[in-house]
């Protein structure tokens, strides 16, 4: 008698099993109103990957205060930079606060700390990481809602899986989303009929700012410690040092 696809695997430590359940997630993808042909073209040439198994054992919790990590973090030129693509994109800026009341200053501030403005969004395969980690059974199923947001992005046409590039444990394009916030938030700003947090910038910004104003953002308020929109922040990232710079970033940006 051999096992059903949906009883092969659930999780494991190691290579060996990926293979396994790869093809178990596979026969199950209408459980997660996914298309099981989309899932088998996306995943056909996923593998397990031990450089994000190691990447995710190895997180440090490190204890910067704030003035160390926004040392490390921000320095004029990045502010400057932030002014500048203000100017530069003031039009799309403007529609964005009036849309969402999010202004410009806390935006690029997101924008810069998450990856420099677009510099650096992470170059690691999404779909590998995710399933690598959805597999492992360490976080098996956090990771495999992550899979499937992921999977949903590419139903949905927003990216092909050859797009999608990250960082090691999945997050995706220019602010870096989780793929169920990708999901639940990314809007199609430029209206090209696709969200694009990887190549369009309008979709950039005014994803980032529906996240926000999802989460509560006050218009018209500041979102220094102590406002209600510095709990908005803190709900984009839970460490107090980064949520800090965001605020402190924001303020030098705005001028």
């Amino acid at each position: 008698m051999t096992a059903t696809p949906a009883l092969s695997a659930s999780c494991g430590n190691g290579p060996a099993g990926f293979e396994a359940w790869k093809q178990s997630f596979i026969a199950d993808a209408s459980r997660h109103r996914l298309k099981p042909r989309v899932v088998k073209a996306a995943l056909q040439n996923v593998s397990y990957n031990p450089k994000v198994i190691r990447l995710d054992r190895g997180q440090k919790s490190f204890k910067l205060s704030f003035e160390q990590f926004y040392a490390k973090r921000v320095n004029n030129a990045m502010i400057r930079r932030g002014q500048k693509l203000g100017q530069t994109y003031a039009r799309i800026f403007r529609g964005i606060e009036k849309k969402y009341g999010v202004p410009a200053p806390v935006i690029l501030a997101i924008w810069g700390l998450e990856t420099n403005y677009g510099s650096f969004s992470g170059n690691m395969p999404v779909l590998q990481s995710l399933a690598t980690l959805a597999y492992d059974c360490r976080r098996s199923a956090f990771f495999t809602n992550e899979l499937v947001a992921a999977l949903t992005i590419v139903q949905r046409r927003d990216m092909s899986p050859e797009e999608m590039k990250g960082a090691w444990a999945g997050e995706l394009g220019q602010t870096q989303f989780l793929a169920s916030s990708y999901v639940k938030y990314a809007v199609d700003y430029d209206r090209n009929g696709r969200r694009d947090l990887v190549r369009s910038i309008p979709d950039v910004l005014a994803s980032t700012a529906n996240y926000l104003a999802q989460h509560g953002w006050r218009r018209g308020q500041g979102w220094g410690p102590g406002t209600a929109n510095y709990k908005v922040l803190q709900k984009w990232n839970k460490a107090s040092v980064y949520v800090q710079t965001i605020s402190v970033m924001a303020d030098k940006i705005a001028g």
